[in-house]
């Protein structure tokens, strides 16, 4: 179960120390837009339900601290062969091609013990920041 701040769920972006630390300042300066998740590994292994469209979220730091409130504007469910390319590039992390998308999140998915195909359910979630402490 992912962790409650102030009645909310929570965010966290990427694994502990550089990489989260860099995603949420991408969020912060408003390059990133998006995130993606699997259905299977974050949110069915975890007891989650999948995000919905007007819902908040409290973004956290690589220290557990509050970074910003996030609302949730947009939730698809994809294969991992249909990630669309505009997706991808809001994800802000500077990938050059769908192909170079689909690389990384296989390398990261992998790293963290979990191998998707194709057919891997994908859960891209598009939000905005509306509120920073």
């Amino acid at each position: 179960m992912w962790p409650r701040f102030d009645g909310l769920r929570t965010l966290e972006l990427g694994t502990p120390g550089e990489l989260r630390t860099r995603l949420t300042n991408l969020v912060l300066i408003g390059r990133k837009t998006a995130t993606a998740g699997l259905l299977a590994l974050d949110y069915e292994a975890e007891g989650e339900e999948v995000e919905h469209v007007g819902e908040r979220l409290i973004l956290l730091t690589d220290a557990g601290d509050r970074a910003a409130e996030l609302e949730i504007t947009r939730v698809d469910l994809v294969p991992f062969a249909n990630v669309p390319w505009d997706f991808a590039h809001a994800e802000g992390e500077g990938y050059t091609s769908i192909e170079n998308w689909r690389e990384v999140h296989r390398d990261y998915w992998s790293s963290q013990g979990f191998d998707v195909d194709d057919t891997t359910i994908v859960v891209c979630v598009r939000f905005h920041v509306v509120d920073t402490p």
